[in-house]
């Protein structure tokens, strides 16, 4: 790739939103319409995790930074049981325009999260951190309104987490998650 191409950029809208889950250059936040988030289960992992899906009139805000030289090889093991989709609809505050990839299971993969198939808390937490961190205790908020599949139970690792880029969270953050999951409903489990 040239030093006059520029570098492309994906959006983040789970862990990704977490900074310090990465270090991609160039991250700003950003908002695109058309997609929805929710919780699946594919067939190559045994949790559920988020995913994007079409939606029309849905609107995810998060996280977007450069893949430099169109390097795809790390982001893409990271994210192995998605697939990359361009970007048409989305507004960021990166001073450039940008060339922008979601990440994205595929229908035929993914199934609902179950009691079999849970929610890390581990992965929650650090995805809230990063809307915490990034958006606000208002965009915080926002993540839990606008994601689907909140009937998956959460399996409560934090004492031992699982999911490989966990971050700790202050007591406060860890309140903020819990009475978000009070409030929804969700049912946590204690053991798989």
């Amino acid at each position: 790739m040239s030093d006059s191409t520029p570098d492309p950029f994906f959006f983040g809208y789970g862990s990704l939103v977490n900074r310090a889950t990465h270090d991609f250059p160039n991250a700003a936040k950003a908002r695109v319409t058309g997609w929805a988030r929710t919780w699946k289960r594919t067939r190559l992992r045994q949790v559920a995790f988020l995913t994007a899906m079409r939606k029309d009139g849905a609107e995810i805000e998060g996280l977007i930074a450069a893949v430099p030289s169109a390097d795809w090889a790390a982001l893409d093991a990271r994210e192995y049981a998605y697939d990359r989709h361009a970007v048409e609809r989305i507004d960021h505050d990166h001073p450039a325009p940008v060339s922008v990839q979601i990440y994205a299971t595929k229908p035929e993969h993914h199934t609902d999260g179950s009691a079999e198939h849970p929610i890390l808390l581990s992965y929650l937490d650090t995805v809230v951190q990063g809307y915490l961190r990034e958006f606000g205790e208002a965009g915080a908020r926002r993540f839990f309104e606008t994601t689907h599949g909140w009937e998956a139970p959460v399996f409560d690792d934090r004492g031992e987490p699982i999911y490989p880029r966990h971050q700790a969270l202050s007591t406060d953050e860890t309140l903020f998650v819990d009475d978000a999951l009070r409030t929804l409903g969700v049912r946590r489990l204690t053991r798989l």
